[in-house]
């Protein structure tokens, strides 16, 4: 469905409907272990959340990539055709994306794809007000799935896909392919993608970031479960889970589950499942990346690396990829 819901935005709204999540948590439940997706951590609370875990002082991704962007920009948009048609995966409050159409130049229009429609819309309406020449383009929807982009009125194009954030460190290694393939797709064979990814370094400074002093990670975790109560009906008891991260050195990523605290039962679309004190179950992961792994993972998808771009001190890097 597309509507138009202010001057110079077009929403196109594809949003999960609840029979698209039910399914994906009763696929989650019944797998050993158990599962949850973490991409519907991002209702409006979640996503008021996570902009709060981007600003404790553990959580060292956020600031450092927009340092890192700030001071890359003039190389990066030296390395980015003029007019493009920047694509965001998953807009967030839309910080990074003000640096990014700053610093390029005459970008055309602005697609972002994100689930949460209430995020997406507040983001996009403060661009639109920012930037009145670029076209807006938002799109509500799954961006893990292919996803048909609206054409801009004006423009050569050119698409710039923008994956900001190390989202993609949250899929498995398999899912991080598919993912970069289909992105090969939305970019077309003269297109390119701009990635961060966050770069192995000391296990307690990242497990840090995923275990604020604050608690404002575990209330994001647990947020999870009173989605799913509100949206599909679920029984899920949030005060008989806990959130538990921990970093895997041998598989090089943040494991994150919601640990059962006593044996208890959930039903979900007249199904019931048991949990037994002390279970875990798998929400996200959060995978980290040298240059060796990255490039490969990127060969392997059908792209290759044109540009790098790292802080000083190699926490957090910024790729850019081209088709191969």
């Amino acid at each position: 469905m597309t509507v138009t819901v202010a001057s110079k935005i077009t929403l196109s709204d594809l949003q999960p409907s609840a029979d698209d999540i039910t399914g994906d948590v009763l696929a989650g439940l019944s797998a050993t272990p158990k599962t949850l997706p973490s991409k519907y951590f991002y209702d409006e609370r979640g996503s008021r959340l996570f902009e709060r875990i981007t600003r404790e002082p553990e959580y060292y991704l956020t600031r450092v990539e927009l340092d890192l962007l700030d001071a890359s920009m003039p190389a990066i948009a030296e390395a980015v055709a003029p007019r493009a048609h920047v694509v965001e995966y998953g807009s967030g409050s839309g910080r990074k994306t003000h640096l990014l159409l700053d610093g390029l130049t005459d970008p055309v229009a602005y697609t972002p794809i994100e689930i949460s429609r209430t995020a997406l819309l507040a983001s996009v309406e403060r661009l639109a007000d920012a930037y009145p020449e670029v076209e807006m383009l938002p799109v509500c929807a799954d961006f893990t799935q292919p996803v048909p982009l609206p054409s801009p009125a004006r423009g050569n194009g050119h698409v710039l896909v923008f994956f900001p954030g190390s989202t993609l460190g949250n899929f498995l290694p398999a899912d991080a392919e598919r993912l970069l393939r289909s992105m090969r797709a939305t970019m077309g064979s003269g297109g390119q993608a701009l990635i961060g990814i966050d770069l192995d370094k000391d296990p307690a400074l990242i497990e840090a970031a995923y275990n604020d002093a604050a608690g404002v990670t575990a209330d994001f975790t647990l947020n999870l479960l009173v989605r799913l109560n509100r949206d599909i009906g679920s029984d899920f008891d949030v005060d008989s889970f806990a959130h538990r991260a921990v970093y895997s050195r041998e598989r090089m990523r943040i494991e994150t589950h919601l640990v059962s605290l006593r044996d208890q039962q959930v039903h979900v679309a007249g199904r019931q499942f048991d949990f037994s004190d002390g279970e875990a179950m798998e929400v996200e992961y959060s995978h980290k990346y040298t240059d060796a792994s990255f490039a490969a993972l990127a060969a392997r998808a059908g792209l290759r690396v044109i540009e790098r771009w790292n802080d000083p001190s190699d926490w957090f890097g910024l790729r850019l990829l081209a088709a191969a």
